[in-house]
């Protein structure tokens, strides 16, 4: 067997020699951006790589999923090595699309050049032989939980269930198999180093209401309409009252938008519609929020004699990071960029589709820095793709190898001392009860 630093320097220097390919497959992404459950080219780019690299792939899960299957000459665990194939809707965005306004805002593109990187050496570096086990490339859709109205168009035809590209991957049976998973995410947080070992995310459940009232004329008879904007601007006051309630240790958000106020300035709005992301860092806070906001909604609205209609449209799960996992993947950031240039990152309230993984099997989620400008708008911009492909991918590789060499040891250990917090058929009847529709009146 060879020396498991050999392979790894030996891995390092295949992914160096295809570097130029590497940071144009994410810069070829970046400037053809496409949103959840649309992203048919961006498939496509990663099918292309996978038949170069003679990888036998499952395509069109999903929609546009592409699982990639490599098996080493030993039986051991399947990891996973993830990248996410969507993009924002960032108009105005400078590289991204005029026509949908789709734009790479949070950096996806590097994460499917970096799954690739991994992909490169290991079936170009002679890894396989000196592992144990097995790797799926997982190019997986929708993480962005956004175009909920064309999402939910695409669960009322039968081609999605849920909103999410993870979520429908654990549905379809694609993790049922896989002991262990990891991606890395771009970050702007350059003050904190180069890479960034994570804490969490923030879990979310997205809703759509709609207040209905009695349209009449603004001006003559205001009297005998129903003002469904009032209704829904007493619910968004008893929401902002609600947050001092709201534990500093949750980290909850609730950030409501109006879209759609009314339809004529001389009307009182009869139908105004009203989405919202309920955020916290554990499900318990996350569900226990949402019932206090659909308590406060529900009362304001019949307080003002409107109809309202609250639709949950499914969520996220928090992100946990196995410690375990975090621990190997830290040791091989500091040897590849310096102790001095790794950090811990604190919890985020933002949310991510990887924790409904992590519910499941040992995952983490780490940051590589890199990138300019705030996460989901036009002004976020990869500034160093070294860093974020090739960088990020020898520390996803480099803990890939630890996990399997030696009989996989260390992936073994982090399975048995991993304690699951659902089983998929758990998961999945909590998935079920995030999509809901009440009227009440």
């Amino acid at each position: 067997m060879i020396n498991k630093d050999d392979i790894k320097l030996k891995s390092y220097e295949v992914i160096d020699k295809n570097s130029i390919k590497l940071i144009e497959l994410a810069k070829t992404i970046s400037r053809n951006a496409e949103t959840g459950f649309r992203e048919f080219n961006t498939s496509e780019l990663v099918k292309k790589w996978f038949d170069e690299l003679n990888i036998k792939h499952q395509d069109n899960i999903a929609i546009t999923g592409v699982n990639g299957i490599v098996n080493s000459m030993k039986d051991g665990p399947t990891i996973s090595v993830i990248g996410e194939l969507d993009s924002n809707i960032v108009p105005g965005h400078p590289e991204g699309n005029p026509e949908t306004g789709a734009g790479h805002a949070c950096g996806h593109q590097i994460q499917i050049a970096n799954m690739i990187a991994v992909a490169v050496a290991v079936t170009k570096a002679n890894i396989l032989d000196n592992i144990s086990g097995s790797i799926n490339f997982m190019a997986i859709p929708a993480e962005e939980y956004i175009e909920l109205e064309f999402r939910k168009t695409l669960k009322d035809n039968g081609q999605i269930k849920y909103l999410t590209g993870k979520g429908e991957f654990i549905r379809l049976g694609l993790f049922d198999n896989v002991d262990i998973a990891f991606m890395t995410h771009a970050t702007s947080d350059n003050n904190y180093g180069k890479l960034l070992i994570p804490s969490g995310n923030n879990g979310l459940i997205a809703k759509k209401i709609e207040f209905i009232g009695i349209s009449s004329h603004a001006g003559t008879d205001p009297h005998n309409g129903i003002n469904a904007l009032n209704a829904a601007n007493l619910s968004l006051q008893a929401i902002h009252m609600l947050r001092e309630t709201f534990k500093d240790n949750d980290t909850i958000r609730v950030h409501p938008i109006i879209t759609k106020g009314g339809a004529a300035v001389n009307q009182v709005p009869d139908s105004v519609h009203v989405e919202t992301y309920i955020r916290a860092k554990t499900l318990d806070a996350v569900l226990q929020t949402n019932n206090k906001i659909d308590k406060a909604i529900k009362h304001c609205a019949l307080a003002l004699g409107a109809k309202v209609k609250i639709s949950n449209l499914g969520g996220m799960l928090p992100m946990i990071n196995d410690s375990n996992l975090s621990n190997i993947y830290k040791e091989n950031s500091e040897v590849i960029v310096g102790k001095e240039n790794v950090k811990n990152k604190e919890h985020s309230g933002g949310s991510t589709d990887m924790g409904d993984v992590s519910h499941l099997i040992p995952s983490i989620h780490p940051y590589v820095t890199g990138a300019s400008g705030s996460h989901h708008t036009h002004n976020f911009k990869i500034e160093d793709y070294d860093l974020t492909v090739i960088t990020a991918a020898k520390a996803m590789l480099g803990t890939l190898i630890d996990i399997l060499y030696d009989d996989a040891k260390l992936g073994n250990k982090i399975i048995s001392e991993h304690k699951p917090k659902l089983t998929k058929n758990e998961y999945l009847d909590i998935m079920d009860n995030l999509y809901s529709e009440n009227l009440y009146q």
